[in-house]
């Protein structure tokens, strides 16, 4: 007969589904982020609803239980880097969809430097080139911990630990100089107004060269 058990979502979709605001709006955290499908979008939606459901909830209470639930709550959000130190319940409200995003590892990486973008990032993670703390970790939705940040690098054994490997050396384009940019557009002025002169002269010329009878 199989599992009676129903799989049901971890996550809740938008209420209504054509909502043009809120349409572009996840279009444009798809391409900011470099994510795979807005589903994702609405994972960390559900779950900042769920950090302001249980301060909400906090604010109400009082007594030594409420206490020790606001520090726990309030100790989880430091340590995902969703908030600061000496933060208070209140603050956990105003926290929005790119607050969790960013502590996203894909983002983490891409902000390292350790990817030239968040596509590239997500495909590092995947094939299993980035390591926390030892240990190869393979989504790129892993939410990075403040502790678990400077631990973030290459798997050893994997050829983009190299930092002159093509695909992370950066080749800057060399500027050139201001004394010689000054030069470049001397050389130009003075062309131009040769050029000029040229023209003018040989207008002048035609004007005052007899006519043919």
């Amino acid at each position: 007969m199989g599992d009676p058990r129903r799989l049901r979502a971890k996550y809740s979709g938008p209420g209504h589904p054509w909502q043009k605001a809120r349409i572009d709006e996840e279009k444009a955290l798809k391409k900011e982020y470099g994510l795979k499908n807005k589903s994702e979008i609405w994972k960390y939606d559900s779950k900042l609803k769920n950090f302001a459901k249980q301060a909400k909830r906090l604010v109400a209470l009082t007594g030594d239980q409420a206490e020790t639930e606001k520090k726990q709550l309030l100790e989880r959000l430091e340590r995902l880097g969703l908030i600061q130190a000496g933060a208070t319940t209140e603050q956990v409200l105003g926290l929005s969809i790119k607050d969790i995003l960013e502590r996203r590892l894909q983002t983490v990486v891409c902000r390292k430097g350790l990817a030239k973008s968040m596509k590239q990032a997500r495909q590092y993670i995947s094939h299993g080139h980035i390591t926390i703390g030892g240990k190869a970790i393979k989504a790129p939705g892993y939410i990075v911990k403040t502790a678990e940040e400077n631990t973030l690098m290459f798997v050893e054994k994997s050829a983009l630990s190299n930092p002159e490997h093509p695909e992370r050396a950066v080749v800057k384009k060399a500027e050139p100089e201001k004394e010689e940019k000054k030069e470049e557009k001397k050389t130009k002025k003075k062309t131009r107004r040769k050029t000029v002169k040229k023209k003018t002269a040989k207008k002048e010329e035609k004007k005052e060269a007899p006519k043919k009878e």
